[in-house]
């Protein structure tokens, strides 16, 4: 199974030179997640050939409006469109409370169901598991209360050797080695190591979303080893005075975080409307950590074998 991340916006703030409000989907296997929903982001989805019937999970960050003011129109939009499956919306406490009063002035009725799962845990902790991946909270650094999110596929089962796989194994005894185990008689003694008939599990992926934070060293305990980090590169090192006082990061901030966390690769985003052009962003993280790439509507970046 692989992880994939399509950005649909990369900007902060407001939309300009063709970069829009932050949002990205993640998919692995059957499940889809849209982190952040800045305004706009539905002609993303819509741009970009995504059905929004396959959203089932939207995850808020904070609620900073370029970070979540095109919920309310794409949740209108689903409802026009027939929508009947239900909606989990994960983010801080008055997100709820905000689209209700929209809806209720609206006289609009959804016609389907809305699960607000409120968000106040200053530590990590787990906000959905399936049979194959875990989300995470990661405590982020900002002007409101803040997460980003870790998508850690878990641990895949061993894989059978087919060269060296005996005609006589039965399914249970194959799935007994898919889980590491040795095959045993009656009596409990070992008839065949599973060594000797599987190879190592595939990698499992990890990626993490950090949305809106001041640079902090706590960060990099979160994220540690992950294959992809996406993290907010808001201003150049040239506005790092005005970066600690929104309590945003630089692109070099940025770069540091993916450094000591000893990341895989590195996701820039979050541009101020100040740069027209983000090679300046690039080029001074990738002073600090090479493996340094930006992140562009409409790219996606897939983690798999």
């Amino acid at each position: 199974m692989s992880l994939e991340i399509t950005v649909l916006g990369s900007n902060s703030a407001l939309f300009a030179y063709g970069r829009h409000l932050t949002s990205q989907l993640i998919t692995c296997g059957k499940s889809h997640f849209l982190v952040d929903c800045g305004e706009g982001t539905q002609l993303q989805i819509a741009k970009f050939g995504i059905k929004p019937s396959k959203i089932s999970h939207i995850l808020i960050s904070h609620l900073h409006g370029d970070h979540y003011f095109g919920l309310i129109g794409l949740l209108s939009s689903m409802h026009l469109l027939g929508r009947d499956k239900e909606l989990n919306i994960y983010a801080p406490v008055g997100l709820s409370e905000i689209i209700t009063t929209q809806f209720r002035y609206s006289q609009t009725a959804l016609k389907f169901k809305v699960n607000f799962i409120e968000l106040t845990s200053e530590d990590s902790e787990v906000i959905f598991e399936n049979k194959s991946l875990s989300v995470f909270t990661i405590p982020l650094k900002h002007r409101l209360y803040t997460n980003g999110f870790l998508f850690k596929e878990k641990p895949k089962e061993r894989r059978v050797n087919k060269e060296k796989l005996r005609p006589d194994f039965t399914i249970e005894q194959i799935k007994s080695l898919k889980k590491g185990q040795d095959i045993e008689g009656e009596s409990g003694e070992v008839l065949f190591k599973n060594d000797d008939y599987t190879l190592d599990p595939k990698k499992a992926w990890s990626y993490a979303f950090c949305s809106d934070t001041a640079y902090t060293k706590e960060t990099s305990t979160y994220v540690k080893g992950v294959d992809l980090l996406y993290h907010e590169s808001t201003f150049g090192s040239n506005e790092q005075d005005r970066a600690e006082i929104t309590l945003h990061s630089t692109a070099q901030q940025a770069a540091q975080v993916a450094k000591d966390a000893e990341v895989g690769m590195l996701m820039l985003g979050h541009y101020s409307t100040r740069y027209e052009s983000i090679e300046y962003l690039l080029e001074e993280a990738r002073e600090v950590f090479e493996n340094t790439i930006p992140s562009v509507e409409g790219e996606k970046i897939i983690l798999d074998d």
